[in-house]
């Protein structure tokens, strides 16, 4: 599965650059799902408010896109009720996938749940059709990382995973060891980011966030690599510890699926092959 992971307009945008906001991420969600690459919608994305992504899908992509190519995403970062709320949308709007994370604790609103599985559970007994999607972590501690997805309270049919890069090779190979030992039969989707630049004050403020090799990545832009270049390195690198499933984050709005394409080409890879 090669999936990209796109973030929609800020709530605080005003009208008119929030609606050609929102034009550019149905542009780049048509793109993509033409191609069959499923598109996951981040909710509150590094503790920013977003608009409501689900109902902006439903009222302005209608049916002219194919509902089991995107995957919502949900966190724990708002009221209960509203949360559960978004469940029942989701499994109304014909969505067949949901992913219920905990959201970020140091930044944005608090949780209303303290743990994402506590969410899913809930949503489980409501919508026991839906997919639900759970977290992890490979540079975290493996085995504790493969207990918690191996839990029976988990309510995970699938998990994702926290940006990796080919710069961690040696995490993301123990986390798969340590999945392969305990037979973890849960399939896996790991996030890939699209680095634009090596520019230090834009690494720093994502550091904040997710585990970023700062000194390799500008050791590796400033030896020529592109963007593009990075990326795939990281696919190719997944693909050879065995990984199977991706998702990318950061891509441009625009030209969305054309950058995706030239990622996979410099990997070695093919949408049709891996679909």
């Amino acid at each position: 599965m090669i999936a990209v992971e796109l973030r929609p307009p800020r709530a605080e945008l005003e009208a008119a650059e929030g609606m050609e906001a929102w034009i550019d991420t149905y542009h780049a969600i048509r793109s993509l799902t033409r191609l069959d690459v499923s598109v996951m919608v981040t909710d509150s994305a590094v503790g920013a408010q977003e608009e409501n992504n689900l109902r902006h899908l439903v009222a302005n992509l209608g049916d002219k896109v194919d509902r089991h190519r995107i995957i919502p995403f949900l966190t724990t970062k708002h009221s209960l009720e509203y949360c559960l709320a978004y469940a029942d949308q989701t499994a109304q709007g014909g969505f067949p996938s949901l992913v219920v994370l905990g959201g970020d604790k140091h930044v944005g609103r608090p949780r209303c749940l303290a743990h994402a599985w506590q969410l899913r559970q809930l949503i489980r007994g409501r919508h026991p059709e839906l997919e639900l999607g759970g977290w992890a972590n490979p540079a975290a501690d493996p085995k504790r990382q493969v207990e918690w997805l191996l839990q029976p309270d988990v309510s995970a049919d699938f998990f994702l995973t926290q940006i990796v890069s080919h710069h961690q090779v040696d995490r993301i190979e123990a986390f798969l060891e340590e999945g392969r030992r305990n037979g973890l039969a849960m399939p896996g989707v790991f996030g890939v980011f699209y680095y634009r630049s090596a520019n230090a004050k834009t690494l720093a403020v994502l550091s904040q966030f997710l585990p970023v090799p700062v000194d390799a990545l500008t050791q590796e832009f400033a030896a020529g690599a592109t963007p593009i270049d990075v990326c795939a390195r990281t696919i190719r690198a997944l693909t050879d510890l065995g990984a199977r499933h991706f998702y990318v984050s950061n891509l441009p709005l625009k030209k969305t699926a054309a950058t995706l394409n030239a990622i996979l080409d410099k990997a070695s890879l093919t949408l049709n092959s891996k679909l």
